[in-house]
């Protein structure tokens, strides 16, 4: 099958369902599932599809993984067993990323082609780079994915509805939930400059405090020396001066 044929089908079963959808989304160990490292809002994470065996048998022969509207960044990992091709849409209107750049175009389907079919019984990952949307917090982010074989083909594509679990679904599409943005998320820095500052004031306050009673002690221990000389000298002159008389009392014997 071609690609373009791959996209027909995947637009075709997308159209009618939401990518994203409220819930939890677990995975199923027969299903074409999605492993992510980061799931916070807005975070850049390295998405790792695994795909555990053939079509009822048939060794796989490619992956057609659907990114869903809203994820403007994918970007690929390359794969030696496979070919990959990134078809790229046109976004109209154009959209502004997080650092501020146009967006006009977008990567909407990412595409493994096997060089040699991966047989049945056997399992392969794919990863592909992508930042998360936002304002996507608490909703499921569904991935459609097509599974073509040398005999037939699977959809991973279908979605749950509200109230509606996987596992009620024959074919779900690969996908996980997303929570709350990280402290490293964009914008957290300017939240965190402030408090960083003061800390930074407060610091040098405690040093400043801190140098003076050093001082002081320096100054004391100056004193505490001096003291000492003087008593050793005090006592060395009475030294001296008690063996003088002696001595002279010896002579005038």
């Amino acid at each position: 099958m071609t690609t373009r044929r791959m996209l027909a089908r995947l637009g075709a079963t997308a159209a009618g369902t939401s990518v994203l959808a409220l819930g939890l989304v677990a995975p199923a160990s027969a299903h074409v599932t999605v492993t992510p490292s980061d799931t916070a809002a807005g975070a850049y994470t390295v998405l790792t599809f695994s795909v555990g065996h053939g079509c009822e048998g048939s060794p796989t022969t490619s992956i057609a993984i659907q990114i869903p509207e809203g994820i403007n960044a994918a970007t690929p990992t390359r794969n030696d067993y496979y070919d990959v091709e990134k078809t790229v849409e046109k976004l109209d209107p154009p959209v502004t990323d997080s650092h501020g750049n146009e967006l006009t175009e977008r990567v909407s389907t990412v595409t493994y082609t096997a060089r040699t079919p991966l047989p049945d019984g056997y399992r392969d990952t794919f990863e592909v780079q992508v930042q998360l949307p936002e304002d996507a917090e608490g909703q499921a982010l569904a991935f459609p994915t097509i599974q073509t074989c040398e005999k037939g083909e699977t959809p991973w594509t279908e979605i749950a509805a509200e109230g509606q679990s996987e596992d009620d679904l024959e074919s779900p599409a690969p996908a996980f939930e997303v929570t709350a943005a990280g402290a490293d998320a964009h914008g957290a820095g300017e939240e965190t400059a402030e408090p960083a500052e003061e800390t930074a004031a407060e610091t040098s306050s405690d040093t400043e405090a801190s140098a003076e009673p050093a001082s002081e002690a320096s100054d004391d221990d100056s004193g505490n020396g001096l003291a000492i000389a003087g008593l050793v000298a005090g006592i060395a002159g009475i030294l001296v001066g008690g063996f003088a008389l002696l001595r002279g009392r010896t002579t005038s014997a």
